[in-house]
């Protein structure tokens, strides 16, 4: 028997493929791979499936229902836990009425297999694809269109039915269109494992636990999180991300050259790590763009290329606080952006090769995507909001 006649004829997994003499990995390998909808071998009516209520069940439920018989007793009556009468009794009703043979119709019903699909409709299918084509993720897509059309009905999709629509053996119909442009390049989800270098102690590190408590709720614009992502031949991009309106920059890092200690100034602590003072420039000339009320403080985790943080905060008057070792969740912002950026940067590529104008049309790209956590409206939006604010405060003052 192959693999595939076993399926079909409503045998386990395992059970399939050992009449098949195949592994149950290359099994489920197979399963995953296939786009098809196995056909279901119960056509017939009077074919229950195990667990299942039966024709006959569903009749005594009838019965004891037009009796007045509550659900524990008919429960106790059939062998059956409660929830299931209730579920099914909920479930199965027409005009507050419990019929038998209806009950059983929509079961089957229910049951069949392929169902109709929302995104078979084609203008909702359309924008769906456009919007995961421009990399927004299914969560995104969810709730930008709600936002957009708060009226029709047949415009609004879940997330969890786009994620179907990709991932979902049988139900895979967006694949071949998206797959390509999914952010984590994965048609199929998998585990992440933690890893990078051990996080070391810096000289003058203000710890996480020490930030003023109006950074904790993000109410207040101008608090930012940082990182950096590297690729190969010590090429890096610096990435911050505003805690409240979740604003995205990207600060180009020319490669360096020189790898190790920094010669410290007379009387001064030394400066250990990669490219430490080019980073504190870097970020410097970055945050100088801002207005004072949008720079008020950076969290990074403890990499040495923030070696020269006592510097900057000198220089710009930004205080920069460090998060715990091995606790990114302190840095979630940041952590989110950075593993979005990956599908443009991937690991493993040497990150110079893109040019300042090519990294900062990256940053527009995700500061242009919406997002729940502001009701579907984009950070840059957002943050203009914030800006505009900040300008009229200022000509209010001076004026």
């Amino acid at each position: 028997m192959s693999f595939w006649k076993g399926m079909d004829a409503g045998l386990p997994t395992s059970v399939a493929a050992r009449a098949a003499g195949v592994s149950r990995a290359t099994a489920y390998r197979w399963l995953g791979e296939d786009r098809e909808v196995l056909p279901s071998p119960f056509l017939n009516f009077a074919v229950t499936r195990p667990g299942s209520l039966s024709l006959r069940e569903r009749e005594e439920i009838g019965f004891h229902l037009a009796r007045g018989h509550g659900v524990r007793q008919i429960a106790g009556l059939l062998r059956r836990a409660p929830s299931t009468i209730s579920r099914e009794v909920a479930r199965n009703r027409v005009y507050d009425r419990y019929v038998p043979s209806l009950a059983q119709e929509q079961t089957w019903s229910r049951a069949r297999r392929p169902r109709a699909r929302k995104l078979d409709g084609l203008a909702l299918r359309e924008q769906v694809v456009s919007m995961l084509t421009e990399r927004f993720s299914p969560e995104q897509v969810a709730g930008r269109l709600r936002l957009e059309h708060p009226e029709e009905v047949e415009m609004h999709v879940s997330h969890e039915t786009i994620y179907q629509a990709l991932y979902v053996q049988g139900r895979g119909s967006l694949r071949l269109e998206v797959a390509t442009a999914l952010r984590s390049g994965r048609a199929r989800r998998r585990p992440q494992k933690p890893g990078g270098p051990k996080a070391g102690r810096l000289p003058g590190m203000v710890m996480i636990s020490d930030r003023p408590a109006e950074i904790e709720d993000r109410a207040v614009p101008g608090h930012w999180e940082g990182d950096l992502i590297i690729g190969l031949n010590r090429s890096a991009i610096a990435t911050l991300i505003d805690r409240t309106t979740r604003f995205a920059m990207l600060v180009h890092l020319p490669r360096q050259k020189g790898y190790g200690l920094i010669k410290p100034k007379k009387n001064g602590p030394a400066l250990a790590g990669y490219g430490a003072v080019t980073m504190k420039n870097a970020l410097a000339r970055t945050f100088e763009t801002l207005p004072e009320e949008l720079r008020r403080s950076l969290t990074w985790d403890r990499g040495k290329e923030m070696s020269a943080h006592a510097l900057l905060t000198t220089e710009i008057g930004l205080p920069v606080y460090f998060a715990d070792a091995k606790s990114p969740w302190q840095r979630g912002s940041n952590e989110h952006l950075n593993g979005l950026l990956r599908q443009y940067f991937p690991k493993g590529t040497d990150i110079s090769r893109w040019s300042t104008a090519e990294i900062q049309a990256v940053a527009d790209i995700i500061n242009n995507r919406p997002r729940g956590i502001l009701g579907w409206r984009t950070p840059a939006e957002a943050f203009a909001d914030q800006l505009r604010s900040t300008q009229q405060t200022t000509v209010a003052t001076t004026g």
